[in-house]
């Protein structure tokens, strides 16, 4: 099974402003429902509480701070796992993930806003895979990647 690390982040790997932001920046959601459609995708609590639309036809799992993720992933029975956020649940997968998929977006966030990781122990290794058109008309792309060595 694949475990795909997926994101939308600004230029400076920012990927909301705070903690409780419902994210109305991200150009790349129809992108994101055609990836996703029909998987599984992992959040963590904080992600789930600031959704604006139910994830329909994909299986939601709503991690917490004590779930077990060896056994979490056991208990996928799709080909691909997306891992969609935040910050805290990026950074306890990261033993895990198979892929890293990252839309860039034309912002700079302020540095207090929430990183892509939180409290990272240590490097990740990615290999690029490919570039896919998320929003042509304001040049927001999708960089692929396979991460090596985990």
């Amino acid at each position: 099974m694949d475990v795909i690390m997926t994101a939308a982040v600004t230029a400076n790997g920012m990927i909301a402003h705070d903690t409780r932001e419902t994210v109305s920046w991200s150009q790349d959601l129809r992108l994101f429902r055609d990836q996703t459609m029909g998987q599984t995708v992992i959040m963590g609590s904080t992600t789930a509480s600031t959704l604006a639309t139910e994830l329909d036809r994909r299986e939601v799992v709503v991690m917490h701070r004590d779930s077990d993720l060896t056994e979490l992933l056991a208990n996928v029975k799709t080909p691909k796992c997306f891992v969609i956020g935040g910050s805290r649940t990026y950074t306890r997968f990261a033993p895990f993930l198979t892929h890293v998929y990252l839309t860039y977006h034309p912002l700079i966030f302020p540095s207090r806003s929430v990183p892509l990781f939180s409290g990272l122990q240590r490097d990740i290794l990615l290999q690029f895979d490919r570039m896919v058109q998320a929003d042509a008309q304001n040049g927001i792309y999708q960089f692929q990647y396979r991460v090596l060595g985990n």
